[in-house]
């Protein structure tokens, strides 16, 4: 594979290279300020909206949920300290912890305001109410009506209990996601839509400063709940300040200068300067810089469009799309495209590291086969378009190509990510190049999307897949409450899927996280989640 290099990316390449060679280890500004860039902005801290990573890392600095996930995705206490279900799966039930209060505002007067459980009670109600206008709301889909109103209680100040409709063993696992951050009733009513702006939560840090475009300052929580093993109390650092900077390329020079403190993920442009072509970390960086990776709950994927034969055209075929799957070399696209970051999608849609992943349940690179699948469908030259943004664009070449080797004509279009998500919710792309981040830690996440009562613009399922066989083991699924047993129907499921091949899964993502090395204990979940509780910054010369 051969590549050629514009004046313009020579010209970066050689910037790079003198940062490289001349930078050192240390961070500019304040001591005990954690920085970093955030390229695609904020819009809003209010947790309701807090729809993708950008605004989920903001405001899990500014609040907490009942539970939460720690880095191997067990659902462990947070505000709850503990919880009781009823065995038929319909009743929970959480005590909450009595030494939580939330962060300063004149409401509360000169006193703290402690949590009770008639904020959670609030807050649930708040993400599901119409006029909240949550993206979040489906979350409390399953919990029961009564009178109209959500059976979601405060027993007294410290319990709370949820009643669902019908057993969802998931749902425990959703409550964890931000969207069901504790907020105070008072100060969210009182300020209604700004309370995006100026937010007021438990968590580690409390807001200070924020110019749209410039910066967001948080300041440390002294009053805030969790402790260390020794006793003190979190966080470690006086603060966090995020940078928005929009041009990725500056970002990435801010960041090899000194002064951001890591940077999550990498653009192709540069990731010959920090990785070898198998992954690791370049020598030349590796005094300085440290590599921290993780399986990320995402599936990369390409969905076909099987709602209308007029849209789906020759996809409309099984055949072409297993042969699709059977043509791409997954391997060899990780290694040049990616430095062999990420996963081969060999299995189904559930990804490494969620129980019901199955490793063999997808396809291999099988050429031969791809060509005898089209030959004797007669499918020869079969056209169809693939719709990607312009951050794909060197994937889905490779992609057209493997096609075209085995007999195929695709084309490819690029667009706006925003036409892209239009386009595709109304069912007008044939074929577009996706991926889905796990929003809870179970694998029923994934295969919501090919349940047929979730067809868009109603709910996820983009490809309109529709079978009786899977949509009866998916409710048999969402039913069981042992997990040993979901698992054995989410891989059931996933066969399935793999069968009709509505999708081909190209690979399964993992986080890559660069951090400079006076930062000490930066982990990574699979959600991708930042987390800086016990993040500290190492005292500099």
């Amino acid at each position: 594979m051969h590549f050629r290099l514009s004046i313009n990316q020579v010209f970066v390449l050689l910037t790079l290279a003198l940062l490289l060679a001349t930078c050192r280890n240390k961070i500019s500004g304040p001591d005990n300020i954690f920085r970093y860039n955030e390229s695609a902005g904020l819009s809003t801290l209010d947790p309701a909206f807090a729809k993708d990573l950008p605004h989920i890392w903001a405001c899990n600095q500014l609040f907490n949920t009942l539970v939460e996930l720690d880095s191997q995705m067990n659902i462990v206490p947070s505000l709850a300290k503990r919880w009781e279900i009823s065995e038929d799966g319909l009743v929970y039930t959480f005590v909450l912890r009595d030494d939580v209060v939330f962060h300063e505002h004149p409401v509360f007067g000169d006193q703290a305001r402690r949590l009770v459980a008639q904020d959670a009670a609030y807050s649930l109600k708040r993400l599901a109410d119409p006029r909240t206008a949550s993206p979040g709301a489906w979350i409390m889909a399953n919990v029961r009506r009564e009178d109209q109103y959500l059976a979601i209680k405060a027993l007294n100040d410290s319990v709370l209990q949820i009643v669902l409709e019908k057993s969802f063993p998931p749902f425990l696992g959703m409550l964890s996601m931000i969207y069901a951050a504790v907020v105070p009733q008072e100060v969210a009513e009182s300020m209604g839509d700004a309370f995006g702006r100026k937010p007021v939560g438990t968590g580690p840090f409390r807001f200070a400063y924020w110019k749209d475009g410039i910066k967001l300052v948080l300041r440390r929580n002294d009053f805030y709940f969790e402790r260390d093993r020794s006793g003190n109390r979190l966080p470690y650092m006086e603060g966090v300040a995020i940078r928005f900077l929009s041009d990725r390329q500056i970002a990435f020079m801010e960041f090899m200068k000194g002064n951001f403190h890591f940077m999550s993920g990498i653009d192709a442009r540069y990731k010959d300067e920090l990785l070898t072509r198998d992954g690791r970390l370049r020598e030349k960086v590796s005094d300085r810089l440290m590599l921290i990776r993780q399986p990320f709950l995402n599936t990369e994927y390409l969905g076909f469009f099987l709602g209308d034969a007029a849209v789906a055209g020759p996809l409309a075929r099984r055949e072409l799309r297993q042969a699709i799957n059977l043509a791409i070399n997954r391997e060899k696209m990780l290694h040049f495209l990616r430095n062999n970051t990420g996963r081969p999608g060999h299995g189904g849609m559930i990804p490494y590291g969620l129980p019901g992943h199955n490793p063999y349940a997808g396809y291999r690179y099988e050429p031969d086969k791809a060509r005898k699948l089209i030959q004797d469908a007669g499918l020869q030259g079969a056209r169809f378009t693939i719709s990607t943004t312009a951050e794909y664009a060197d994937l889905l070449k490779f992609i057209q190509a493997e096609l075209q080797a085995v007999g195929l004509q695709p084309e490819i279009e690029i667009q706006p990510a925003a036409s892209i998500r239009e386009l595709r919710s109304k069912g007008r792309l044939q074929a577009f190049r996706a991926s889905w981040v796990a929003d809870y830690p179970d694998a029923e996440n994934y295969l919501s999307l090919f349940y047929s009562p979730n067809h868009t613009p109603a709910g996820p399922n983009y490809t309109h897949f529709s079978n009786k066989s899977f949509d009866s083991l998916y409710l048999l699924a969402s039913q069981q409450n042992d997990p040993d047993h979901r698992a054995v129907l989410y891989r059931r499921m996933d066969s399935i899927v793999m069968s009709e091949a509505p999708v081909a899964v190209l690979y399964y993502d993992e986080v890559l996280r660069f951090v400079h090395k006076q930062v000490l204990g930066m982990h990574a979940n699979p959600t991708n989640l930042l987390d800086l509780r016990r993040v500290k910054l190492e005292k500099q010369n």
